[in-house]
């Protein structure tokens, strides 16, 4: 159950005082319709508190969806067991690297006249941003689509309680979404600072409803939360090919693709609400979700509850407990090494992949101790590979 006080429902334990401050300036914005709720892996983030759920009236505050707008996590059931699997998967491993580029900037180097060029060129043609793309921006979202990008985001084949094989991916709207947001949010400050809306912090910037401002932003808001849908269906397809084409087998049984860095209009307390999740997802009753952990550890299929307390919302993850600048001056490649004992991953990267040690992120079990309120979990899944881009 959740710490109450004025118009600020808390499910995390121990948050770092400046996550708190963050939630409650966010709280005391004139915009907000109700109390902002911060889920079980709740941390600092830029203006808004990662792990928070923001309902606003008659306004949306970009940074609060964040600029890695539509980011989220993929799954697919197979109906391939452990046993289908050789010992050996390091020849999977490389399967998936050359399937699936990972990385900062990274793109497929095809052409708009190769099979996967003209399918990006042609969803590009029927899904267009408010903001128009010139020549560059338009051959980026095309190279892409399909990519996992750096940082936290991963592909990994995992196994549930039942041996059941599951391909698991995280990802978001890569480049384009990250250029129209740093836009949007830079536009908002200059809005905020020409209406003199006195912002306790400048992150806050919102735009309102019904102005020419929100409507751009709502057009290229849409527009990537709809690439990173397609981009995870994307990579689903090629992570599915290369592990049924490496085991000689293999069908698709049931898919999950949800967002946690979003923003929707809802209703909630007999009002219609701007619900932003900024790294939480949806949990409506019986709605399908997906909670990760971190690259050494489980990874939770769930289905909402539907409280009303967080805006049938849940945690998103483990969130982190460590800055990367952090994580690099503390922790070790050998030890990192040592946490991913028993799975296939990128050891030789070690080095480069310190950041995304488990020891940065929050414990994942008192995370999901924290949201059994708020979802209930349906299967727990060990990852026996791991791919990430460095």
């Amino acid at each position: 159950m959740p710490t109450i006080e004025k118009n600020l429902k808390v499910w995390a334990e121990g948050l770092e005082p400046e996550a708190m401050r963050q939630a409650r300036r966010t709280a005391r914005l004139p915009i907000v319709g109700g109390h902002v709720a911060l889920m079980p892996d709740a941390h600092v983030g830029l203006g808004a508190t990662i792990g928070s759920v923001v309902p606003t009236e008659g306004a949306v505050i970009p940074a609060c969806v964040g600029v890695d707008i539509g980011c989220g996590m993929a799954a697919v059931l197979t109906d391939l067991v452990a046993s289908d699997l050789p010992n050996d998967l390091r020849p999977l491993l490389h399967r998936i690297g050359q399937s699936i580029p990972a990385g900062v900037g990274k793109g497929h180097d095809w052409g708009a006249h190769s099979p996967g060029g003209r399918r990006a060129s042609a969803w590009l043609q029927k899904n267009r941003p408010q903001t128009r793309l010139d020549d560059r921006l338009e051959k980026k979202s095309r190279d892409q689509m399909g990519t996992l990008g750096a940082g936290n985001h991963f592909v990994e084949v995992s196994l549930d309680e039942h041996d059941r094989v599951w391909a698991v991916l995280h990802s978001g709207s890569r480049g384009i979404g990250n250029l129209l947001a740093q836009s949007h949010i830079a536009e908002a400050k200059v809005v905020a600072k020409r209406l003199d809306l006195q912002l306790e912090d400048p992150d806050l910037a919102y735009l309102l409803e019904g102005t020419p401002e929100f409507e751009a932003y709502l057009g290229d808001l849409l527009f990537a939360q709809a690439y990173a849908r397609t981009n995870r269906e994307t990579m689903l397809d090629a992570l599915l090919a290369a592990l049924f084409g490496f085991v000689g087998k293999g069908v698709e049984i049931d898919r999950v693709n949800c967002h946690h860095n979003y923003t929707a209009q809802e209703r909630h307390f007999g009002k219609v609400l701007w619900i932003t999740r900024k790294g939480a997802i949806s949990a409506k009753q019986d709605e399908s979700g997906i909670i990760p952990g971190s690259m050494g550890t489980d990874t939770y299929l769930v289905e909402g509850k539907g409280n009303q307390d967080s805006y049938t919302s849940s945690a998103h993850g483990a969130g982190r407990r460590m800055s990367r600048t952090k994580a690099r001056k503390t922790l070790t490649a050998s030890s990192l090494t040592r946490a991913m004992e028993g799975r296939t991953w990128l050891g030789n990267k070690a080095s480069r992949l310190v950041d995304e040690h488990p020891a940065a992120y929050k414990d994942i079990e008192e995370v999901m101790r924290l949201s059994a309120d708020l979802v209930e979990v349906k299967h727990r899944l060990r990852a026996v590979l791991n791919y990430k881009g460095t």
